[in-house]
């Protein structure tokens, strides 16, 4: 089992309560909070404060490896009896990254399938290529993590992505 969500900011109550969601990863830039759903328990909510850029900014926090840590760590304690629910703001970049570093530790799926199969349910997906590249490196995928996303290449333009699942089995059934 193990059904795997994403979606933007503006929809974390709703796909939470109809999804039955009961783990949920937030990825926004600090100082911006998010209201963690009563369905949630508090240790079941992974916080990372990160900005959506790809190389230092003044003023922003780029992901580091102490980010992916932990996204990782969370990830492999979820028992995938209910859904995991991932977000950033518009669901697009960060949540997207997230989902498929998730997919990519989790099942044997290999890097590109689950990069295609992330376009096919949102075609505005634009995986951040730096928190790829972190993860990549921490799971020893030789760049096969950054090269599956950049040959999906950008999303289509949107203010805010599609919510969109998966079902691990389903994911690794079809692969």
């Amino acid at each position: 089992m193990g059904r795997l969500l994403v979606c933007p900011l503006s929809r974390v109550e709703s796909v939470a309560a109809s999804s039955g969601a009961a783990s949920l990863v937030t990825l926004l830039s600090p100082p911006a909070q998010a209201p963690r759903p009563l369905s949630i328990a508090p240790e079941n909510h992974l916080i990372l404060g990160l900005s959506d850029i790809i190389a230092a900014q003044d003023g922003h926090v780029l992901a580091g490896q102490a980010h992916v840590d932990s996204l990782l760590a969370f990830v492999r304690r979820w028992d995938r009896a209910a859904p995991l629910l991932v977000h950033c703001y518009a669901g697009v970049s960060r949540s997207t990254a997230a989902a498929f570093i998730t997919l990519c530790a989790l099942t044997e799926v290999d890097e590109g399938s689950i990069a295609m199969k992330i376009r096919e349910l949102s075609p505005s997906a634009t995986p951040n290529l730096h928190l790829v590249g972190l993860a990549d490196a921490a799971l020893r995928r030789e760049g096969r993590m950054i090269a599956a996303i950049e040959a999906i290449g950008r999303g289509k333009d949107c203010y805010e992505g599609e919510v969109f699942g998966l079902d691990l089995a389903d994911l690794e059934a079809t692969a």
